[in-house]
Order: C-alpha cells, then sequence, then structure tokens
C-alpha cells in the first residue's frame, strides 16, 4: 500500500468512470483500480514509467489505460464529479459562476527584449503574455 493508493470511499466516488462503457471483448486482466493507483503512485512520485514499482500492472498496461482514459477525458470527468460533490458539501453551487485569469512570469535565462520585472510577484522573467494582448486585456 502506497501513500497515493485511494481508499475503498474515494474508489467508490469515481470508480464508475473507470469501467468500460462497452463489455464486448475480453476480460480484464488487471484490476482498474490498482490501474489507477499505479498512475497516482506515478503522479505523486514523479517516478518514470518504466520505474512502476512491480507490485503494480505492467507499465506498459498502466500507460495505455492512462493514455486511453486520457483520450476520452475520463480524468476530466471524474474531477469535475468530485469538485462538484466538494462544493455540494461546502455549500457552494456545483460550478463555479466565475473565473479568473492571471497572467504568469516565466524566468529566463537568456537576455530578451521583453524582459522584465512583474513588480506583484517579484519576478524577473518574461511575461507569458505579448504586450500586446497586454493592452487589449488593460483597454477591456
Amino acid at each position: 500500500m502506497y501513500d497515493s493508493d485511494l481508499t475503498d470511499d474515494e474508489w467508490q466516488l469515481i470508480e464508475h468512470h473507470f469501467e468500460p462503457k462497452d463489455r464486448r471483448g475480453a476480460a480484464s486482466t488487471h484490476a482498474k483500480r490498482h490501474i489507477v493507483n499505479a498512475i497516482l503512485y506515478i503522479n505523486k512520485s514523479g517516478a518514470q514509467w518504466r520505474m512502476l514499482p512491480r507490485d503494480f500492472p505492467p507499465w506498459q498496461t498502466v500507460h495505455d489505460h492512462y493514455s486511453n482514459w486520457n483520450r476520452h477525458r475520463v480524468w476530466e470527468a471524474a474531477l469535475d464529479e468530485l469538485n462538484a460533490l466538494h462544493r455540494d458539501a461546502i455549500g457552494k453551487a456545483r460550478t463555479p459562476s466565475y473565473g479568473i485569469v492571471d497572467s504568469q512570469s516565466v524566468k529566463t535565462v537568456s537576455a530578451s527584449e521583453q524582459r522584465g520585472i512583474d513588480g506583484g510577484k517579484k519576478v524577473k522573467g518574461r511575461s507569458a503574455i505579448s504586450s500586446s494582448t497586454r493592452s487589449v486585456i488593460s483597454f477591456m
């Protein structure tokens, strides 16, 4: 058991997202929960796919499931549902009514014409948005 493994209650909340919609074909060799736990282990530890511990399914199997679920937006659906459940639990609407977008300063190594200091973040570097975009945003 790893720190990144899902508890029984956590798994019950998202299990239906990872079960196949179409039951045709061969039965799965590995439990979906075990594959999800392997993906969470990779995410938390930062390990390479090939460095996945041997008590998980083979790394190729885990990577294939991750890629397939990513392509079909399964992760997005599961996280959206968890977010909605959390918002319900704290007494907020299931979806946010607005969002805030903030530009980001990126540290640079080489000299650049667009180099400057973001006073709010105290970071010397290059702005993630162009000056023409910034003028359009400030105009709004």
